[in-house]
């Protein structure tokens, strides 16, 4: 039999990165009062393959009844489990600029499983405050910090430039899965989990999109 663990390994990423669409979708579905949905009817307001979209369920292991479809709170509590989101993550954040700050005030993360416990900045203006209630540290904790709490995530949000220094040290002092908000490319080796969110990337498609319509 198939641990969990296994069947989230064997996950394609596409299904994963729309996982989270198909809970929010569900959660403000399940706010309207409204119990039970139809597999035709997730595909047509998500606008996503009828055949995509049971593949995708299939993955989190729960399949819908004929003529009544899926118990929302049920699918819900499905997706839940399988992203993790019932899960607390630690996580450490390094630059604490405009998009460090934005990310620490922001809670959403609430809702994920995922908890930025510090931040990290070498800007003495910041050293010993608090940012969304999260305390701002010197950089040069950031190692006994990770090594003593056993963290796994790290976020980046320097500046361009020393974005690999810093993802460098951070897997060399046990980091294991980076996100990275920065256009830098980071490199690192085989068993870290590297997570690029580009925004320059996203705006130049925007762009892109809205001179060539």
């Amino acid at each position: 039999m198939e641990t969990k663990k296994q069947i989230v390994s064997s996950t394609p990423e596409p299904t994963i990165r729309r996982l989270p669409m198909y809970l929010s979708y569900l959660k403000n579905f399940l706010s309207d009062g409204r119990e039970y949905i139809s597999a035709p009817h997730i595909a047509s307001d998500l606008r996503i393959d009828a055949t995509t979209r049971t593949k995708d369920l299939a993955y989190i292991g729960i399949s819908g009844k004929p003529k009544i479809g899926y118990s929302v709170p049920v699918l819900i509590n499905y997706l839940e489990e399988f992203l993790g989101y019932n899960r607390n993550d630690l996580a450490f954040l390094v630059g604490a600029g405009n998009l460090g700050t934005a990310l620490l005030k922001y809670e959403g993360f609430k809702n994920t499983g995922l908890r930025i416990v510090a931040a990290f900045d070498n800007d003495t203006r910041k050293i010993g405050g608090k940012i969304g209630g999260v305390e701002i540290l010197p950089i040069d904790k950031l190692r006994n910090m990770i090594e003593r709490m056993h963290i796994a995530i790290g976020i980046i949000t320097t500046p361009e430039g020393v974005a690999q220094s810093i993802a460098d040290m951070m897997i060399g002092w046990g980091i294991k899965a980076i996100w990275n908000f920065t256009p830098a490319i980071i490199k690192a080796p085989e068993g870290i989990f590297v997570e690029n969110t580009s925004i320059y990337s996203n705006l130049a498609v925007i762009i892109n999109k809205i001179q060539n319509q």
